[in-house]
């Protein structure tokens, strides 16, 4: 490395070296604390009996049949919410991509949804799909309590994500679409290539970067859903998510340790899912940043 390149990297920290200190002023803190707290027997209800108590707090949370139900509950969510996000923000995408009448008209109206705040359209759907005031049931000719079975309230919590967040998504890939050049596309029409070869050869492969960073943006959000379920059923109907279980336990129950544990096992398991993705998408990125 020559003088000014290392030059040129000491003032690049030096430059970032503010922003890092606070990032860690406002994270590293809370999240020793909450480390802490969860090798504690802390109570609120209880404060005199505080003491140590190890790993204890995380053998109560991983023994209970609750947490494993609860996590499934969220993967259940995450899995089918950020598939069809995919799918139909990608529609919309190519849609907003190529639309030469209106374009501004179609990009601000696909973005009402992504403007709501997520408790506003929680509850919206909640009393769209109310068997006595909400219209789905007159719609559909149907005699059905959404919210109070398990998988059909698990349809209406998947729907609502779906409709909130599926504006996000497309914005991401419609980013990802403007930077493919468009000679590419030119030139494999020129040669006959068909629109659905176009977009299997050429549109997907130049944007499986944009595509995975969109994936882990919205895999990480929906696996730490908590507005929507708990405004829609407050996991009742055996709803629960990881978040609602760590609310619960945390605010309700006053147990600042055994709550402070179920947060930093959400944690944990955001990190395994940030480095799953990041290993599977560091590859692209190297190849895209080497173009």
């Amino acid at each position: 490395m020559t003088s000014r390149a290392s030059a040129e990297r000491r003032l690049a920290w030096l430059l970032c070296a503010p922003a890092l200190a606070a990032m860690l002023l406002v994270t590293a803190y809370p999240i020793g604390y909450a480390l802490w707290l969860s090798l504690h027997r802390y109570d609120l209800r209880f404060p005199q009996q505080s003491q140590f108590v190890g790993l204890a707090n995380y053998i109560s949370v991983l023994g209970s049949e609750v947490w494993w139900q609860a996590l499934i509950n969220t993967l259940i969510i995450t899995v089918a919410s950020v598939t069809v996000e995919l799918v139909l923000g990608f529609a919309l995408a190519l849609l907003m991509f190529k639309a030469t009448l209106g374009r501004r008209t179609v990009r601000t109206v696909i973005l009402i949804p992504y403007a709501m705040i997520t408790v506003v359209s929680a509850l919206a759907w909640k009393f769209a799909f109310d068997p006595t005031t909400g219209f789905v049931n007159a719609l559909l000719d149907l005699d059905q309590a959404w919210l109070s079975e398990r998988w059909s309230a698990f349809f209406v919590i998947v729907f609502s994500e779906i409709w909130k967040t599926t504006p996000f998504m497309a914005l991401l890939l419609l980013a990802g679409l403007t930077l493919i050049p468009q000679d590419l596309n030119r030139a494999a029409r020129v040669d006959g290539a068909s629109a659905w070869q176009r977009l299997i050869k050429i549109t997907l492969p130049l944007m499986k970067p944009t595509i995975l960073v969109a994936l882990l943006f919205r895999t990480l959000d929906a696996f730490r859903i908590f507005d929507t379920v708990y405004v829609q059923t407050r996991g009742a109907a055996n709803t629960e998510t990881v978040s609602v279980v760590g609310y619960n336990v945390l605010i309700a129950r006053l147990n600042l340790g055994l709550g402070s544990a179920v947060s930093v096992l959400i944690f944990i398991s955001v990190l395994i899912i940030s480095l799953l993705f990041i290993k599977g998408f560091g590859a692209p990125l190297s190849q895209a940043r080497r173009k």
